[in-house]
């Protein structure tokens, strides 16, 4: 089996030939004693931290980093000039009135990033491919700009899909185009797969929300190939971890991201175990951040990787809240062969579900975790746009 690409990225970008835990965790913890000299000396939001630590075994004694610090203090949290921002990417608050949680990238933040993706997509872009890219597509740099770039450095064609079109567009983009690779969320996926399964489509990358387990298995027995799931965040930097040929987990970009596995009182726990991710984004130029505490659930996969690659990997990761929730209500719906896509919206004691299927459904389930489900489902039509753009979640209507 082929090692994983991110093992030889990560070679390449450390220089080193050997690439065990004990270098990576050598690499890790150079590099976070550079991030905390350079706090100091910017009297950055990290200034009052030490400057050095003497082993990773004192990273838990630094304070952690919460999503309000960020939206609260983030100008604060910038190292570099503003002329050296060369994108920020907002996350507005879901209320009307809060700060937005902004972070900020520099050209070399972005170089990375896309170095990165390619990394990443060489496991199923090859030269001359044709990619489909169903992610935000929002100017310059921007995240599908991004992948774009990643997919022509390997030699293959990007087509923009954007995630903002009718269904009736993004088949005919498969149709005309024909590309062979798909990048995108989930769900998306799986919907044209259910409207065009006999398309040109061989393999995938999806990201951008969570892929639960039964979303996984149809998405795969359509395709007639195996998934390469990705994790990534606008706090890591977009890229976090990928697949490899493996399909055991997702590689993490360890030379750039020390993450930690914390249970509810902060405390590390060992691989195998599951817990909240916290991440320190050990070669942000623009934003650093030190262990802040993503809201994500997922655990380090205790077993050596069949790849051969010593990077440590993630298990699927889940979202919080109702995000959460609505992975397990996808699992219960997406089952059933006819739902295209659907949005859920809790009212007090009803969950109303309210998407799009080919047909009719028959054995859909009354209740669900003792709250009563109404449906109202739709004959889909071309000119239907999918439910979600980006994460899915159940919505709280008063």
């Amino acid at each position: 089996m082929k090692k994983a690409a991110l093992d030889q990225w990560v070679r390449e970008q450390e220089n080193c030939g050997e690439l065990g835990q004990r270098e990576i965790r050598q690499i890790q913890l150079q590099k976070l004693n550079a991030l905390l000299k350079r706090e100091k000396g910017r009297q950055g939001f990290y200034r009052n931290l030490p400057e050095h630590l003497a082993s990773l075994e004192q990273l838990p004694e630094l304070p952690l980093t919460a999503e309000e610090d960020l939206k609260r203090s983030g100008n604060g949290m910038v190292l570099v000039s503003q002329s050296a921002v060369e994108r920020v990417r907002t996350q507005e608050t879901s209320g009307t009135t809060g700060p937005a949680k902004r972070v900020f990238y520099t050209a070399g933040d972005n170089e990375r990033t896309v170095s990165f993706f390619a990394a990443g997509l060489s496991e199923l872009i090859h030269p001359g491919s044709r990619t489909m890219i169903c992610m935000p597509f929002s100017g310059d740099r921007g995240l599908g700009e991004l992948i774009a770039e990643a997919v022509t450095r390997l030699g293959a064609e990007p087509l923009p899909g954007g995630w903002d079109r009718t269904f009736g567009a993004f088949l005919d983009l498969l149709e005309k185009e024909q590309p062979d690779t798909f990048v995108g969320p989930p769900v998306l996926l799986l919907s044209l797969l259910r409207l065009q399964p006999e398309s040109s489509l061989k393999r995938a990358l999806v990201s951008g929300d969570a892929c639960p387990a039964g979303v996984m298995s149809e998405i795969e027995k359509l395709l007639d190939s195996r998934l390469y799931p990705h994790y990534g965040s606008r706090e890591m930097g977009l890229g976090g971890a990928v697949t490899c040929p493996a399909f055991a987990g997702m590689h993490l970009r360890e030379n750039d991201i020390l993450a930690e596995i914390l249970d509810e009182e902060g405390r590390p726990l060992p691989p195998g175990e599951w817990g909240e991710l916290v991440i320190t984004t050990l070669e942000a130029e623009a934003m650093p951040l030190i262990r802040y505490r993503t809201g994500d659930r997922t655990r380090f996969l205790p077993d050596p990787c069949p790849c051969g690659s010593s990077l440590a990997r993630l298990d699927a990761v889940h979202r919080k809240g109702t995000e959460s929730r609505m992975e397990d209500l996808d699992d219960l719906l997406f089952r059933h062969p006819e739902v295209v896509d659907y949005q859920a919206f809790l009212e007090k004691d009803r969950l109303r579900i309210r998407g799009f299927v080919t047909g009719e459904i028959e054995n859909l389930p009354e209740h669900w975790r003792g709250t009563a489900l109404d449906y109202q489902w739709k004959q889909i039509s071309r000119e239907d746009r999918p439910c979600c753009r980006g994460k899915r979640g159940i919505r709280t209507e008063r």
